[in-house]
């Protein structure tokens, strides 16, 4: 939704970026060529005192995510306040630096006295009001400023695809000294300033030492003179306003003329520019998102150094950088003077401009830049470069009228700090070691350092880059199990030996590669095959290579041969040479020996003959040299040769191997990942009919469920899982083993998963706890054939207080399905990313209900995109809706079946507009979208879901409509906000019903059947169904006909084809319970969770029922005050369903205690002993009708619903008792039952006199 400021003044595209540029960045700058500009004023230098501590107590106190969620919102705040003093004061922002921020106001150097006056009066009034602020961690933000006045320069630099600015000189030292000076709620005025100022005006305190002085007050100046000031500062136009605010920007002079626009684009970042260019709402611009930060400082006296020398530096390292970090897709965010000297802010991970391994590129771009950078400024001391990786905030910060776009965060902090203190070389924290997957020679440890306001850094490292160690590579990292087998991999292995037994026995060459996507278990193959060729006898010899390889000449080649040769082994470099010689020898010529110490690190004494040769005939003799090596290296006397990831072989390494492998008896396996340019080579091969015969190209398939399932069972070291753990992992995992170690990995760390003995035959306490895990351990799913779920043995369960629908996404998976998420354009992304918000099977009326306005109309056409994507996949298309459909728009969409799946046709152009359900390909790409969401944008859509789904919450029409918890919305009425939970008269269109009811079925498809594909052995363990848990019959027909909310017997709800209720629980209750969670409604939350499980009794799924109210029970614990959340009505139907959960799984004794329990809640007691019996059964024969009905009628609408709801739902519960005393067959069982059925009688005779006064004043 656009702001007040947008919708008044936002006239184009140029004026809304208009407010990421200072008003410093006038039309003359722009267009003039030269690369400075002298201006006069006063800057201004405010900084928050202990912000990196505050970022820390953030991330402690709420956790990565939110935490840095919470310290972004926190900090905008702040700086929406004091910058709307300093915009009404005249001040042009001119830069942002995390925390702090420099001003300048422009002024003749005759006006800057007065000019001084003003920024003191701003300064002043920004102490007063905001210099001491509490935050929601305990620790206060407090603020120190500095000012300085005079001449100062604007030096502008960059290249045609991005610019910047720095103001530089005498003016900016003083003012940072000034703002070091300062502590916390004080204003510095700089040795010059305090020369040119107001004196008069002005109290001050001289600090020991210095010129600088302390204003410690002021005679401010009256409304008249502060306008006059304003006047008088230079190129100040008529101010614009936000509307009740009383903010007053300088705009930005905008022109026409194609090269000011063109120019002025440059200094936004291009992340900010598409979006602006998509026309997309502010408020949508900001993401939490993983990202590696990169921060470099340059050392430069810049007190001793020319304006022009100044410029010519900035601009050349600028230069140097962007050809630095645009192979690694890394960007300059921001390009700093003051702070923290001269300092250069690189993000890489960013949205669009995400690769695969971006720590690794990270660490690659620093050790560039610290290289070239020594070199440029003489001396490694003059850099320093840290690199962090971690949660950020990335978007927009600051005030509506001037904003910037950038990143805040711990890890940027950390960054910063270890920048400062580990000058000369480039430092990395844990995370991005870990995250580089590099081996530990390419880092050294640091020692720690006591840095500001960072409690706890972690270990952190020196990344030296590539060494004696790297330069020979290694073998293969993954490690082979004795004990465990390598599941789901026959087909391949089975490969393998039979290709083996060819080469030994017939001498046939053979090259068998291996495609794979990362994580689908490439390594561990290898590993398994590189053991077998072993026990077969054979030499392996087993290189991996990384993504660092690819960008190093010869990398491949020298790797493969020095381990060929045994190199690897040889500490001296004499005994690499006596090593070569010998295995050489004969070979290639003596002379040609010097040929190899650059790649092989030794010594050789330079031959005459390559002496004498040029240039091009060395080169020539160079790769002819290493050719033959290559051939004498992998010669099929030395056996076997395995390449893990052979499509990081560099491409000099590949023009020798290439034609050496046509050539040369040998065989090698390797393994290959999609999208790269080896991997196409090979796949071509394969399909060449001159080598077919020699490459086997197989890709890898995803692991069957089953195979999932015995992997599970393998790493927890247990005989079997329980159903839903299965579920989840087969769901997410997708069958990639990567995936499912990881997810595995994440819920052990968070302490979901219970691991307990199972006995055949043993029985539990009869509580509410032992029914719960008796269900959660129901029927689990075991590893193999010969481990029976009955039989004594380890299960591994979900914590009964555990909802696996709220695990977070492991952040090795985020990272891969988010550099999938970047591939696609701004639009897309918004598309997916507000489909995430609805969850994994969402259907276009939903969509579009929350889509910005903006893009409504394109959502068609980009949803039909993101089919051909296989991003999504169409379940289910109807005709299109009204409320979606777009006169002025073409046809979008066709799709054909697939699978089981309809997909859309690119060939075929449709005659109407494609509506209805479509669901997400991959689960962790829809939760790694979900997670972008900084937490006020999520939590406002998911108030859009709920409003929408909302109009649709109630029985179907064969059911009667209604609410499944009787009247349930009349009883609670509080808990309900205006205009929401519409009756059934008011419910949507019937295509939005229809959409949900197909949307549901989906759900329920995904949530039991995920695990129905295992193999046959897990098959025939699917006798447990959930519909079927529980052993008491449905004997709440007449119940269910006591209301007008129900027409039909549950038996007949269970097996009728008509009924949609058991897909509009999934579809709409679920999702509304989750949404209300989200928000942190839980008095709402609570009500669509009894909705839930009501709804699925009434579907006769006991089993999800128990599910959904121990959610609520997980729910009603953690509310502190249950009073004001949670009414006595739905803690009464809460023991209500757990009573009915209770006897419907033979659980009677405990069924009966629930019931009584929710009577008792309903102020409707019922005895306990026979004479109490006795006694209450007189008492309910003296019930007046006459008096019932007249109170029925006296009573306001609202009141007299409420009554009846609670009335209804005694009467649920006493049949409920009716039957249970009923089954005891003894005397006292008789007598309470025969008691239940008056009061039941009773009650339904007093909810017909309220149902009837409810009629006949309707």
């Amino acid at each position: 939704m656009a702001s007040a400021w947008e919708r008044k003044h936002h006239h184009s595209d140029l004026e809304k970026a208009a407010a990421f540029l200072p008003r410093l960045l006038a039309e003359d700058s722009l267009t003039s060529n030269c690369h400075s500009q002298t201006i006069v004023g006063v800057l201004l230098f405010v900084d928050m005192s202990d912000f990196t501590a505050l970022t820390e107590k953030f991330i402690q106190s709420s956790g990565t995510d939110r935490g840095t969620d919470e310290l972004a919102q926190t900090l905008s705040r702040f700086l929406r306040d004091i910058l709307e003093e300093m915009l009404t004061f005249g001040g042009d922002i001119l830069k942002f630096a995390g925390d702090a921020v420099l001003v300048l106001w422009r002024a003749p150097h005759q006006e800057l006295a007065k000019t001084i006056t003003l920024v003191l009066q701003c300064s002043w009034q920004i102490q007063k009001k905001y210099g001491s602020r509490d935050t929601p961690v305990g620790q206060k933000v407090q603020l120190k400023i500095g000012i300085s006045a005079g001449p100062m320069n604007v030096v502008f630099f960059g290249d045609g695809r991005r610019r910047h600015f720095c103001i530089c000189d005498r003016a900016l030292n003083e003012v940072c000294e000034a703002q070091e000076l300062a502590n916390a709620g004080e204003v510095i005025l700089s040795a010059t300033s305090w020369e040119l100022c107001e004196r008069h005006r002005l109290r001050i305190k001289h600090l020991a030492g210095k010129r600088a002085v302390k204003v410690t007050g002021m005679d401010q100046m009256s409304w008249s003179e502060c306008q006059d000031a304003l006047r008088k500062l230079v190129q100040h136009p008529v101010s614009h306003r936000l509307e009740g605010e009383g903010a007053m920007r300088p705009a930005l002079v905008l022109s026409n003329r194609p090269k000011v626009v063109e120019v002025l684009g440059k200094y936004i970042p291009e992340t900010a520019l598409m979006k602006l260019d998509d026309r997309l709402p502010l408020d949508f611009f900001s993401e939490l998102r993983p990202v590696t930060s990169l921060f470099i400082q340059l050392q430069l006296a810049t007190d001793f150094i020319s304006t022009a020398e100044l410029c010519t530096v900035l601009l050349n390292a600028s230069r140097m950088l962007l050809e630095i970090l645009c192979p690694h897709k890394g960007k300059i965010n921001k390009v700093l003077l003051f702070d923290k000297g001269c300092s250069f802010l690189c993000v890489f991970g960013l949205t669009g401009e995400k690769l695969p391994y971006k720590s690794l590129h990270a660490l690659q771009s620093a050790i560039q830049i610290l290289n070239s950078f020594s070199t440029m400024f003489g001396g490694k001391e003059a850099v320093s470069v840290a690199v962090t990786s971690g949660m950020v905030f990335y978007g927009v910060n600051g005030h509506p009228l001037r904003r910037e776009y950038t990143v805040i965060g711990q890890k940027v902090n950390l960054a910063a700090r270890m920048m400062m203190h580990y000058p000369g070389l480039v430092s990395c924290d844990a995370a991005t070691y870990a995250a580089s997957r590099l081996p530990p020679y390419y880092f050294k440890e640091l020692p720690e350092r006591n840095m500001k306001g960072i409690s706890h850094p972690g270990t952190l490292y020196q990344y030296v880059g590539i060494t004696k160690e790297s330069i020979f590579g290694m073998g293969l990292t993954k490690e082979r199990s004795e004990y465990a087998p390598l599941l789901g991999r026959e087909k391949e292995i089975d490969l393998f030996v039979s290709c083996l037994k060819a080469y030994k026995e017939l001498g046939q060459r053979h090259i068998l590669a291996f495609e794979g996507m990362m994580g689908s278990g490439k390594s561990h193959l290898l590993t398994e095959l590189a053991y077998l060729g072993q026990a077969a006898g054979h030499r392996v010899v087993a290189v991996e290579l990384l993504e660092v390889n690819v960008r190093q000449s010869f990398s491949a080649i020298r790797t493969l041969m020095a381990r060929a040769l045994g190199l690897q082994d040889c500490e001296l470099c004499s005994d690499k040479e006596r090593m070569l010689q010998t295995k050489l020898r004969g070979t290639i010529e003596e002379s040609s020996y010097c040929l190899l110490n650059d790649i092989f690190l030794v010594e050789f004494p330079v031959s005459d003959k390559v002496r004498d040769m040029g240039e091009p005939q060395r080169k020539k003799e160079l790769h002819s040299t290493w050719a033959k090596v290559l051939e004498k290296a992998i010669g099929g006397e030395f056996g076997i040769f395995v390449i893990d990831n052979a499509h990081f072989i560099d491409p000099a390494s590949w023009s020798i191997m290439s034609p050496v492998l046509r050539n040369v008896s040998l065989f090698m396996v390797m393994s290959l990942a999609p999208g790269y340019a080896r991997t196409e080579s090979f796949c071509k091969a394969a399909a060449d009919e001159t080598m077919s015969h020699n490459i086997t190209y197989l890709h890898l398939d995803k692991l069957k469920p089953s195979a999932v399932v015995q992997k599970v069972c393998q790493d927890l070291g247990v005989v079997s899982i329980s159903r839903d753990l299965a579920r989840f992992l087969i769901q997410r995992s997708s069958g990639i083993p990567y995936y499912c170690e990881e997810l595995l990995r994440c819920l052990r760390r968070s302490d979901m998963l219970l691991s307990c003995t199972r006995r055949r035959g043993e029985k539990g306490e009869d509580n509410w706890e032992s029914l719960t895990a008796s269900a959660v351990e129901a029927s689990p799913l075991a590893a193999s054939s010969s481990s029976s779920a009955g039989d004594d043995g380890r299960v591994c369960v979900i914590r009964p207080d555990v909802n696996l629908e709220n695990a977070v996404l492991p952040v090795t998976l985020k990272e891969i399905a988010l550099a999938e998420l970047d591939r696609l354009k701004p639009l897309k992304q918004m598309v997916l990313k507000h489909a995430a918000v609805i969850g994994p099977v969402f259907t276009t009326q939903l969509l579009s209900h929350i889509l910005p306005a903006g893009i409504r109309h394109k959502m068609n056409c980009l949803l039909d995109m993101l089919v051909r994507d296989n991003i999504l996949k169409w379940l289910k298309n109807t005709e299109v809706p009204e409320d979606v459909q777009d006169p002025t728009k073409g046809p979008a969409t066709s799709l054909r079946a697939e699978s089981g799946v309809e997909r859309s046709s690119p060939s075929k152009t449709t005659a109407e507009r494609q509506s209805g359900v479509l669901a997400f390909c991959v689960l962790p790409l829809q939760e790694a979208a979900y997670q972008l969401w900084p937490e006020r944008q999520r939590v406002a859509l998911h108030h859009k879901c709920a409003a929408f789904l909302e109009r649709h919450v109630h029985k179907c029409k064969s059911c009667s409509q209604g609410d499944f918890v009787a009247f349930h919305r009349f009883a609670v009425t509080s808990t309900q906000d205006g205009g929401s939970c519409q009756g059934p008269a008011d419910q949507g269109d019937s295509r939005s019903w229809e959409a949900l009811v197909l949307a549901g079925e989906q759900m329920r498809r995904d949530r039991t059947h995920a695990t129905e594909d295992a193999e046959d052995d897990l098959q025939q363990q699917q006798a447990f169904m959930e519909e079927d848990f529980g052993v008491a019959g449905r004997f709440l027909a007449k119940s269910e006909e006591t209301t007008e909310l129900s027409s039909k017997s549950d038996g007949k709800h269970s097996g009728a084809c008509s009924c949609e209720c058991k897909a509009i629980v999934e579809s709409v209750l679920v999702p509304l319970a989750r949404h209300y969670l989200a928000m942190g409604d839980a008095a709402r939350a609570f009500y669509y969770l009894l909705e839930c499980a009501a709804a699925y009794l009434h579907v006769s799924n006991s089993y999800m029922a128990l599910v959904k109210l121990n959610e609520a029970e997980v729910l009603r614990n953690s509310v502190e005050k249950k009073a004001n959340v949670i009414a006595c009505f739905e803690e009464a139907v809460f023991f209500s369903l757990k009573g009915e959960v209770c006897c419907r799984t033979g659980r009677m004794k405990l069924a009966k205690k629930m019931i009584r329990e929710a009577l008792s809640l309903l102020k409707r007691q019922f005895p306990r002993t026979c004479i109490g019996a006795l006694v209450k059964s007189q008492v309910e024969k003296l019930q007046c009708a006459a008096y019932v009905a007249r109170r029925a009628a006296s009573l306001p609408q609202e009141a007299r619903r409420k009554r009846l709801a609670w009335l209804l739902q005694q009467s649920r519960c006493l049949s409920l008792l009716e039957h249970l005393f009923s089954l005891e067959g003894t005397s006292s069982g008789q007598t309470f039952s025969r008691l239940a059925a008056r009061m039941k009688a009773n009650t339904d005779r007093a909810a017909d006199s309220y149902r009837a006064a409810d009629s006949r004043h309707r």
